[in-house]
């Protein structure tokens, strides 16, 4: 199985401002003083050797992965990033007959706010199962494409689009994969999900809230974690900025991701739902305090962390 990443951003798309690629050039041009590059491989290269927050970018489209070795198109929530996979498959030929299955965490905007713009929809001959654990999940859809918000219908897509409601904790087989669901602390309720096929499972567990009963040995998510490939996870705060004024917003930190994590047995850690205010410099300064972090709770555990960003690739 693979992961692709389309959206990993939290709450609302971020921009990248003509000043932030300037200062990137200047960070990058000031690290070349003193090389020669004879070639564009040499250039390549050094590109290579910097940063990723200088030679590289975490993105700006909300919640959207496509989990890749199924029998057909997964994909979770349907952030902004749902647009650019559309695009892709576009690209590889709008008169092929695709069948995609969407699981959505829950119906807050940021998370389907890309589905008008999902090109394949549009087209007759595809299938678009849309699966969820809330009683409304057709009519969120259908109200964010109401003609005051949107100029085109829900109804008028051209596809055939399902909506199919599940049950929480209930085991499903679906597009070649087992999946499990589960709910989680967030307003309004959202539901993470477990995918398992060929003996490798991955979770994706976004907008998910963990407080004081984390500490309980019987804590569910435990369970629902338990030995998994990769865990997809939201951290969008960091622990200081949380336990100061971000309790009871729905969303979970970098510190407790790395001790559930080891907890559980994950094998492989990548944070999610990363904060829209955050720079590159920034996410990439978060991202190696929780490595740090790790080497304090469980030195000797041999977890890997990642911080997921648009167009990142995961194999399990």
């Amino acid at each position: 199985m693979k992961v692709h990443f389309w959206g990993t951003r939290g709450s609302l798309p971020a921009s990248v401002t003509e000043g932030a690629v300037r200062a990137k050039i200047k960070k990058a041009i000031k690290a070349s003083q003193g090389q020669i590059f004879n070639d564009d491989i040499a250039i390549s290269g050094f590109v290579d050797t910097l940063p990723f927050s200088i030679r590289g970018c975490f993105g700006t489209n909300t919640s959207c992965i496509e989990i890749i070795g199924g029998e057909d198109y997964i994909l979770c929530d349907a952030g902004t990033g749902l647009r650019d996979f559309g695009n892709h498959i576009i690209q590889q030929g709008p008169q092929k007959q695709h069948t995609f299955h969407i699981f959505l965490s829950h119906l807050h905007w940021d998370h389907i706010q890309g589905f008008p713009f999902f090109i394949p929809a549009y087209i007759p001959h595809n299938t678009i199962n849309i699966y969820g654990c809330h009683d409304y999940l057709e009519a969120s859809f259908i109200t964010q494409q109401d003609f005051k918000n949107f100029p085109v219908s829900l109804k008028s897509m051209g596809s055939s689009i399902r909506f199919i409601v599940l049950e929480p904790e209930k085991v499903y087989t679906i597009g070649g994969f087992t999946v499990k669901t589960f709910q989680q602390k967030h307003p309004g309720h959202s539901y993470g999900y477990r995918f398992e096929k060929d003996g490798k499972s991955i979770v994706y567990s976004t907008d998910a809230e963990h407080k004081q009963d984390v500490e309980d040995i019987r804590y569910p998510f435990l369970n629902f974690f338990r030995n998994a490939d990769l865990l997809i996870f939201d951290a969008q705060y960091s622990f200081s900025e949380y336990a100061l004024s971000k309790e009871d917003w729905g969303h979970s930190n970098n510190l407790i991701a790395v001790e559930l994590s080891v907890r559980a047995g994950v094998k492989r850690l990548c944070m999610y739902h990363n904060e829209p205010t955050m720079d590159d410099g920034k996410l990439e300064d978060f991202l190696e305090k929780t490595r740090r972090y790790l080497t304090l709770y469980a030195e000797s555990y041999p977890l890997r962390i990642d911080l997921a960003y648009d167009g990142m690739e995961i194999e399990v």
